[in-house]
């Protein structure tokens, strides 16, 4: 327990004597290390393949309804098939159910690279490998409670949101000249090499565990579990409520799918427009980064989720600046903002492992991120329509206003349901 100064306020007091992990502890747990360098790994190759993809098709058909559809692609499969999918998380060994994706995956990137694959099975290819990431996303995320204890695991996610969102802002802003020397199929090649070196992290670095026991002594069907787990984070107020403000991205994260024609509104030069396309793209990332490392290290477990609901507004009230159509400066200005407002995520994350049963993670965990993918997609997929009429800057307004108020009728949910959480947290972490 940390030591506090004699005569502070009894609530000072209470707040003070929360231990708060160290990022050195976490890095210390070489499972830990495993997962995150695994991870950070996959997702520069996968930010080399979308500025790829993004450049492409801009290049093709200069149409923003185009780029954005293809880029939504990459978030729209977990709505077929990914709250089954994320049942294996439940059902298999973690560990092996993340190698076997990391390994099909491979597969599906190197077929990608073949510079005859024809448009259509490209895109095809982009829904299959972006559909394996919903078990392997539900494995990792169930396993990491097992490997990081206490406010070790919100410690454990800063560390990894901010690692990921700077691999994201390396591999935005670079990618577009890696690409450019390159080219688009080796840049794809290099995605496919980046999951096989992952699987292989994974299969030194952490070690085997079973399968969580099922309840009732047996596993019920893939259908089955997905109702079961539906019902799991629906049934419950306070999950329902975590759920909302997780999906509350959709609005966000909006602007990154029409960033390449919001570049050409401006700069006029091709190459110009790849630039600002990633330092656009690079924008939000580079806020997260910052908006994670100070609500980690700065804030307390419980004042986190005090203030979960102020920074979720945070995260989309600066993008309605957009409407003004300011210059570039003023416009990486006010993503960077947003992205420092997205670190809410930490405490909803944190509070959701709280909520559900060790057993029950994987599916729980999948449903969520399948429908964080779904609203990233469908949202970036209508931002893409909308700038096509209307333009990007207005459009991007107008998420930004739609998430903000969104975002106030959550927090006023949030203080109703966040007390017993908080209390629980308190004595976790005291």
């Amino acid at each position: 327990m940390a030591a506090t100064r004699p005569g502070r306020l009894p609530g000072r007091h209470r707040r003070a004597s929360e231990s708060q992990a160290t990022y050195s502890e976490v890095i210390a747990i070489g499972e830990f290390r495993s997962l995150w360098g695994g991870q950070c790994l996959s997702l520069l190759g996968d930010q080399l393949a979308q500025v790829a993809l993004a450049i492409l098709v801009f290049e093709r058909t200069h149409s923003a309804l185009a780029t954005a559809a293809v880029y939504a692609l990459t978030y729209l499969p977990p709505i077929l098939g990914g709250p089954l999918l994320a049942g294996l998380a439940d059902r298999f060994a973690r560990r092996r159910v993340m190698i076997i994706c990391d390994l099909v995956r491979a597969l599906l990137v190197g077929l990608m690279a073949v510079p005859s694959m024809p448009f259509p099975v490209l895109c095809a290819l982009v829904f299959c490998v972006v559909l394996l990431s919903s078990p392997f996303t539900a494995a990792r995320a169930a396993l990491l409670p097992d490997i990081l204890e206490g406010d070790r695991y919100v410690a454990g996610s800063a560390l990894q949101n901010m690692t990921n969102q700077a691999v994201q802002m390396l591999g935005f802003a670079a990618g577009a000249g890696v690409i450019a020397t390159i080219g688009t199929h080796r840049g794809l090649a290099l995605d496919a090499l980046t999951f096989l070196i992952s699987a292989l992290i994974l299969a030194v670095g952490v070690r085997r565990r079973p399968p969580p026991d099922p309840e009732d002594g047996v596993h019920a069907s893939m259908w089955s579990s997905t109702k079961a787990g539906a019902r799991l984070v629906f049934g419950d107020r306070r999950l329902r409520t975590l759920v909302m403000f997780a999906w509350l991205c959709g609005f966000y994260v909006l602007p990154e799918g029409i960033a390449v024609p919001y570049a050409a509104t401006l700069g006029d030069d091709p190459r110009d427009v790849t630039l600002i396309s990633g330092l656009l793209m690079a924008a939000m990332p580079t806020g997260t980064v910052i908006g994670a490392f100070v609500f980690s290290r700065l804030v307390t477990p419980t004042g986190r989720l005090r203030v979960m609901g102020w920074m979720a507004m945070l995260s989309c009230a600066p993008l309605i600046g957009c409407a003004l159509r300011p210059p570039l400066a003023v416009v990486l200005a006010l993503w960077v903002l947003a992205g420092m407002g997205g670190a809410y995520q930490l405490a909803a994350n944190a509070a959701f492992v709280q909520c559900v049963p060790a057993n029950r993670r994987g599916q729980a965990f999948g449903l969520v991120q399948s429908g964080l993918l779904a609203a990233q997609g469908i949202g970036i997929l209508i931002g893409g329509a909308a700038a096509q009429a209307l333009g990007p800057e207005p459009v991007v307004a107008l998420a930004g206003a739609s998430g903000l108020t969104v975002a106030a009728l959550l927090a006023m949910l949030w203080t109703e349901s966040r007390a017993e959480i908080i209390t629980r947290v308190r004595t976790q972490v005291s």
